[in-house]
């Protein structure tokens, strides 16, 4: 009865642990990837406008020009994006679903830096590729040399994320550069996750569509404005690559919510520095209340951190913290690896407190 390609697909880690957070009474949830701020009221109003005032009908596929004009000029004049074809998408997971579909012929090999976003493993084996992971442990860094030693003649297409959900590490400029040179060199088309492009806190933010034309970037504003459940996201590349993405969203997305899209035109004018910066504090607060009793790399944006386990596997670490009312996520969710796990710094102050103290104290039991 079932098909065949769902034989792979196993019930997500982190919704394993959304449903325990409903049975604890008062957890301390640090498992949650999505901000703890609302929509700004701005948005939620031109939202409400835009339902009231009828704009509930299909859009075109590839999204209303006012927003997808808007995008476009932002990557270009923020980030210096080449390419000039856009298409808005039902989120990034939207964007990466249509890409590979695009892309990947069965026996297509697809370079993944591990650790990686969850749905990165599971999308691609979907449509048949053949997954090469680049390790890039204890740093997570992705460098040029890693990414050199991984390609091979079937490599077709480099996975970036950065800022990196589950480390929070950040791209070096130099490593984005050279990163770029090596796939013109080894003809890779370039696939960079940008959801977490806002979030950068101590260096600066480049973008391989900067530097290389055969890049698919994907952006999107569930993470910058919190419309988590609003679905909209964008995707920037070559003509040729957007116009059959568009070609499949006809018949399976349509196109992304119309009142979302109404909304995110004007998303884009508002300041999100408040909210960065109470997130740059957020991380200060947890790594500098765990870097004496975890091992752990100081991210530089997105609102992970990612600390190697002190004792057992990542799921025995992640089972006790939970009798602890702690909600974490094994690393192994996110790697080939079961060393360490990840924890959401997306939180009021005091939920951070209580989480920092618990996994202090079992630190200790070690």
């Amino acid at each position: 009865m079932i098909a065949d390609r769902m034989q792979g697909f196993q019930a997500s880690g982190i919704r394993k642990v959304f449903d325990l957070a409903q049975k604890i009474k008062n957890p301390i949830n640090l498992s949650i990837g999505q901000p703890d701020f609302d929509v700004p009221d701005e948005i939620k109003r031109e939202a409400v406008r835009a339902i009231e005032s009828g704009f509930n009908r299909y859009t075109i596929t590839q999204g209303i020009p006012e927003l997808s004009e808007k995008v476009l000029q932002e990557a270009k004049t923020e980030h210096g994006i080449i390419c000039n074809s856009i298409m808005m998408t039902s989120g990034v997971a939207g964007a990466l679903t249509l890409a590979f579909l695009v892309l990947i012929n069965p026996g297509d090999e697809i370079l993944v830096p591990d650790p990686y976003f969850v749905s990165f493993k599971h999308l691609i084996k979907l449509c048949g590729g053949d997954i090469k992971f680049i390790d890039t442990y204890p740093d997570f860094e992705l460098t040029p040399d890693r990414v050199l030693s991984s390609i091979s003649p079937r490599s077709k297409i480099l996975l970036i994320n950065s800022p990196s959900n589950p480390t929070g590490v950040v791209c070096k400029p130099q490593h984005i550069i050279e990163i770029c040179e090596i796939a013109n060199k080894h003809n890779l088309l370039i696939i960079s996750d940008e959801i977490y492009r806002k979030f950068v806190y101590d260096t600066s933010y480049q973008s391989a569509g900067k530097f290389y034309e055969n890049t698919l970037t994907c952006n999107g504003f569930s993470k910058s404005y919190a419309m988590t459940g609003w679905r909209l996201g964008s995707v920037i590349g070559p003509k040729k690559i957007i116009n059959e993405m568009i070609k499949l969203q006809q018949y399976t997305y349509i196109c992304a919510p119309s009142f979302a899209q109404m909304a995110g035109v004007k998303a884009l004018d508002i300041d999100m520095s408040m909210y960065i910066e109470a997130y740059k504090k957020k991380r200060d607060f947890v790594y500098n209340g765990l870097k004496d009793r975890y091992k752990l790399i100081k991210p530089e944006g997105a609102f992970y951190l990612f600390p190697q386990v002190p004792m057992g596997t990542d799921e025995e670490f992640a089972t006790r913290a939970i009798e602890e009312d702690l909600l974490i996520i094994p690393g192994s969710v996110f790697s080939e690896k079961n060393s360490h796990f990840r924890l959401s710094y997306a939180a009021s102050f005091e939920t951070l407190e209580r989480g920092i103290n618990v996994l202090n104290s079992m630190s200790l039991l070690h």
